[in-house]
């Protein structure tokens, strides 16, 4: 992690140069909040570790420069400003974290670990396998430029296949999902939606989508290969048999 430090005070600046550097970390310093900024201007950083008592130009006008600049990096107070007022300050003017002083070296690099978590990746709003289109947000499902009509249970099924297709979806998550607190459900109950989706988004054309993998579970597919542990067979192929 590359991570720019900024403080006065020598013996605060030595103990975090040191301690960051032995967790494996890429350690800049600065002693002012002018020559912190003017570095910012050269190098890229993950995260600025910014006090706010500092000299020439203090943290927070630090961090509201960096802001203005669109800098990316992660920003966290550290500072023996305590009051609930700083605090919301630093937060308003663009700090991701605010740590007051004093502080454990532990504390601080969970922090660290902390906001420089990459953002969950956002959900997908559609699906597209093969030819066959699944719109979350309309609810819509069209295949082969045809729309399908499905049941609200039909279309949760096919939504947790689509999310994690090509990948097998257990039939004990499929069920657990669709039905959630009814506990009373049972595996039957699934083979008929399996059946019944099956009947809507197959039947009518050349290829199958929706496989089977025996003994795993299910999987949305476009193209018939080996997919987890077992063979895959399409569900156009088993009518009448029990899945």
């Amino acid at each position: 992690m590359r991570i720019l430090v900024i403080e006065d005070e020598a013996r605060m600046l030595h103990l975090l140069n040191k301690g960051l550097t032995e967790h494996g970390h890429e350690v800049t310093l600065a002693a002012d909040g002018a020559e912190g900024l003017k570095v910012t201007l050269d190098r890229e950083f993950d995260v600025v570790l910014l006090d706010v008592g500092l000299p020439r130009l203090n943290g927070f006008d630090v961090a509201q420069v960096l802001r203005e600049r669109k800098c990316a990096a992660s920003i966290m107070m550290l500072t023996a400003y305590n009051k609930e007022d700083d605090i919301v300050c630093g937060l308003n003017l663009g700090a991701d974290d605010y740590l007051t002083k004093p502080f454990s070296f532990p504390e601080l690099l969970a922090r660290l670990r902390a906001v420089t978590r990459p953002a969950p990746e956002p959900i997908a709003l559609t699906f597209t396998i093969g030819d066959l289109l699944v719109d979350r947000v309309q609810h819509k499902v069209m295949r082969g430029g045809r729309p399908i009509d499905l049941t609200r249970n039909e279309h949760l099924l096919l939504e947790f296949l689509a999310q994690e297709s090509p990948r097998v979806v257990s039939r004990s998550t499929l069920i657990e999902g669709i039905w959630k607190e009814h506990k009373e459900v049972t595996a039957g109950a699934l083979d008929v939606l399996v059946n019944a989706l099956r009947g809507k988004i197959d039947a009518h054309f050349s290829s199958g989508l929706l496989h089977t993998v025996r003994g795993s579970g299910y999987a949305l597919r476009a193209e018939q290969q080996e997919v987890g542990t077992g063979p895959l067979t399409p569900l156009t192929q088993m009518r009448g048999q029990a899945i």
